[in-house]
């Protein structure tokens, strides 16, 4: 097997494969089906025997030019625009100054939302003239083919989370580990999650096994702990949301697992936590960009307590934030009452989790 296809069931699409890939979501029923009852609604129930061909007429005949991934994310970039537009109230960023343009970096990242978070990165290295990133995400969010072909066209690389064994697991994490470090290693960078799945409680907490798991190509290879993750160039990165679309979703889920000991999920809960991170209102956004971390630790818990602090002391604490941390000489009488509106949507036995979501980077701010 050559090296160039050594990770082709994980990695991104290439330029060449672009053509095959779109021709492949255009013939997807399921696709074309999602686009028709978003666009077309009640309609398709009495038309979608005209409506689907004409849709997939309009798409091929949209993307008929679009042979490279850069155009597929030149494409998204528009959505991304009006996006910001109509759910946002500006987003900004800082620390990019680190950055050096021609560098590749492992960008490890606190995680509130499964799109936005590694979208938002994106948008702030685009929009500075750095290229964006190679985004980790779990095999959980692909369970359709047409999710695998969009994500694989938007530079995503696939993490096996449904590995079962010890053998399957450590030839799953032996070749993720020697993915990352040769995309890093060839000037490519990499958005990556601080732990798996989403911060539900707003506690941003690296998981150690994360960085064990950057390690192994780099034990494999025999370079010791320290210089093998300093050859990774690890940068913390800290994005804050004033407003968490999905903040309601989430408390009732902490509470039910508070509860009844387990939460089930449904079977579209994914795609609607997606959906709704990415139309629903959230205020203002930071993304903070850390100086890339090339000393003071010897070991994964050392590593992990040196990104939490760059994320915790880079967070960008918001009036609600405060006022859920019972700080309210930090917001505005007008604030107040937007943040009181906002939790009196709240069912009343989901509150305290709710309010704990947003005080918690108050508390983590503090600890630094």
């Amino acid at each position: 097997m050559t090296e160039v296809d050594r990770f082709a069931d994980i990695r991104p699409y290439r330029d060449d494969e672009v053509p095959a890939a779109i021709e492949r979501l255009i013939q997807d029923d399921e696709f074309i089906g999602a686009i028709a009852k978003y666009r077309f609604g009640s309609l398709m129930s009495w038309l979608g025997w005209a409506i689907r061909p004409l849709i997939r007429q309009f798409l091929r005949h949209k993307w008929s030019k679009v042979t490279t991934v850069r155009q597929v994310q030149l494409g998204v970039t528009r959505y991304m625009s009006r996006m910001i537009a109509t759910s946002t109230q500006g987003v900004t960023f800082s620390g990019l100054e680190h950055l050096k343009k021609e560098q590749g970096y492992l960008f490890v990242s606190n995680h509130r939302d499964i799109a936005m978070d590694p979208a938002f990165v994106n948008w702030g290295l685009h929009t500075h003239g750095f290229d964006t990133v190679r985004i980790a995400i779990g095999d959980n969010l692909l369970r359709k083919p047409c999710a695998t072909e969009l994500m694989k066209l938007n530079k995503s690389f696939i993490v096996k989370r449904s590995a079962k064994g010890p053998r399957e697991m450590m030839k799953v994490l032996g070749e993720l580990s020697a993915y990352i470090g040769q995309s890093v290693h060839e000037g490519h960078s990499i958005w990556i999650a601080q732990k798996e799945g989403r911060a539900k409680n707003g506690d941003d907490k690296t998981d150690p096994a994360i960085l064990k798991m950057f390690y192994v190509d780099g034990k494999k290879q025999k370079i010791p702990f320290v210089d093998y993750m300093c050859s990774l160039n690890i940068v913390p990165v800290s994005i804050s949301y004033e407003v968490d679309p999905t903040d309601k979703a989430k408390a009732r889920e902490l509470y039910e697992k508070s509860v009844n000991g387990s939460y089930e999920k449904g079977e579209f809960e994914d795609i609607e936590s997606i959906v709704a991170g990415i139309v629903g209102q959230k205020g203002r956004v930071h993304v903070s960009f850390g100086a890339p971390i090339t000393d003071g630790f010897s070991d994964p818990d050392e590593l992990a307590a040196l990104i939490d602090k760059a994320i915790w002391s880079s967070y960008r604490l918001f009036p609600g934030n405060y006022l859920a941390a019972d700080v309210p000489n930090k917001a505005s009488t007008t604030e107040q009452a937007a943040f009181l509106t906002r939790q009196s949507e709240v069912p009343a036995e989901h509150k305290a989790i709710w309010r704990s979501m947003y005080a918690k980077p108050v508390e983590n701010a503090n600890k630094v």
